[in-house]
């Protein structure tokens, strides 16, 4: 019982390693002018600022294309609804963001006239920024970003690039209108 015990207590301090390396501020807001409900495509409008050559780019696209698509966006050459642009920033800055309701909750109330309430971020070194155009409006309509995430110790490892990728897409919980009901009724 003791051994257990101790091992629980290990395995516990173990983990809490493991996230403390993890942890990094994570943030969205979104444009009360965007209509989410009728975005279903996308495509890159660029490749990343290519400041730092120690960094896979090409894995973060894929891990953003991945997130999109699950999202239920389709992937387009021709015409996309959403223009994705990524880059990481390689020094600290002010990033100015919204105190906002869950995009979803606000899609949910469906109030348009609701009031932007600034805050200012303090974001460091690494920070991974996702940014989505209304491709029609030319408009920014969402961003995420998640600070301090690219450093000399894990800029390279692949998994860790695409977790900080879904962090931040663990923010933007909507889908393409019946995207998931059709899943569901794929299932059967």
């Amino acid at each position: 019982m003791k051994t257990s015990g101790y091992a629980l207590i290990v395995g516990l301090l173990v983990l809490t390693g493991c996230f403390n390396h993890n942890k990094f501020l994570v943030e969205s807001d979104y444009s009360y002018q965007g209509n989410f409900k009728k975005y279903t495509s996308f495509n890159f409008a660029n490749d990343g600022a290519l400041e730092n050559d120690s960094i896979d780019y090409e894995t973060i696209k894929d891990a953003i294309k991945y997130q999109m698509q699950i999202h239920g966006y389709k992937f387009t050459e021709k015409k996309p609804s959403i223009l994705v642009f990524y880059k990481i920033f390689n020094s600290n800055l002010q990033y100015n963001g919204y105190y906002q309701p869950e995009l979803n909750e606000w899609i949910k109330r469906g109030n348009e006239d609701e009031a932007y309430d600034p805050v200012k971020y303090s974001l460091i070194n690494g920070t991974l920024l996702i940014q989505f155009v209304d491709s029609k409006k030319n408009q920014s309509i969402w961003q995420g970003y998640a600070s301090g995430v690219f450093d000399v110790n894990n800029d390279n490892n692949e998994r860790y690039m695409k977790s900080a990728v879904r962090s931040i897409f663990d923010k933007y919980r909507m889908f393409v209108e019946g995207y998931i009901m059709n899943a569901k009724n794929d299932e059967f």
